[in-house]
């Protein structure tokens, strides 16, 4: 079972997973070469964004609320016409994740943080003050995109077997690791990019969650799982740019675009 945690980083969020990998390049065919990547565009659909303000938890809340109903629609339809299984997830706001939530050690010190269980398929979302102060919807979009985009990996089989794949040591585990971060952030690029019409945004709004992708990397000194910001950027700017799963297999990627 592999469980994922996204905690406050940085004033937006970074993200702590456990697992295990394999080395590069990677084999696989169900990671490599997973129908998922033949399924074809994301349609375009509507998105209607709820109203947000700063230290306001239950605007923020019905917020997340509201994109993850996007998500179902978008990439509910999109499966179904690619005849693909699909489930939607269970979303649960709680004030604090409850000690070994999902088998993990909870870290009882994060003001925010958000768990993706695979055995009950559910998104578990603690919002603190660190989320709240200035709060940033563009941010909690796109969050939500890649949370629900491990929840699309569970669906196709590619997170079981990056949980079953072996690893020689610890870095060959993280890259693995940095791989499955990264392909949740071009998924939610993907998904951003399908609604980004109903959205009443422009250019400056994309450019400034680029940004805050570029300075929301591994922290220098800390554990090399999420990426670095750049490559954050990157992958979700690809999948925006594509509109299409098959650009977000990180499997086939060399190490320097997963570092």
């Amino acid at each position: 079972m592999r469980i994922r945690m996204i905690i406050a980083m940085v004033g937006a969020a970074g993200m702590v997973l456990t697992g295990t990998a394999n080395a590069y390049p990677i084999k696989d065919p169900v990671l490599t070469k997973n129908p998922f990547y033949t399924s074809g565009k994301l349609a375009d659909t509507r998105c209607a964004e709820t109203p947000m303000k700063d230290n306001d938890r239950t605007l923020a809340r019905r917020y997340i609320a509201a994109v993850t109903d996007c998500l179902n629609t978008a990439w509910g339809g999109h499966f179904k016409a690619a005849g693909l299984p699909f489930g939607r997830p269970k979303l649960k706001f709680v004030n604090k994740v409850p000690a070994g939530y999902c088998g993990l050690d909870v870290d009882p010190t994060a003001k925010s943080q958000v768990y993706y269980c695979s055995t009950s398929r559910t998104m578990t979302v603690q919002i603190g003050q660190d989320w709240l102060t200035d709060a940033d919807d563009l941010w909690l979009l796109h969050m939500t995109g890649l949370l629900y985009g491990t929840h699309l990996l569970g669906l196709t089989g590619i997170e079981k077997a990056f949980e079953d794949a072996p690893y020689a040591n610890k870095n060959e585990m993280n890259e693995q690791i940095r791989r499955s971060n990264l392909q949740t952030d071009c998924l939610s690029g993907v998904f951003i990019r399908s609604v980004w019409s109903s959205l009443n945004r422009g250019a400056k709004d994309w450019n400034q969650l680029l940004r805050s992708l570029r300075h929301n990397g591994d922290l220098k000194g800390g554990p090399r799982i999420s990426g670095k910001g750049v490559n954050r950027a990157a992958w979700t700017k690809l999948g925006y740019t594509t509109g299409d799963p098959a650009s977000c297999n990180t499997w086939v990627a060399t190490p320097a675009k997963v570092g």
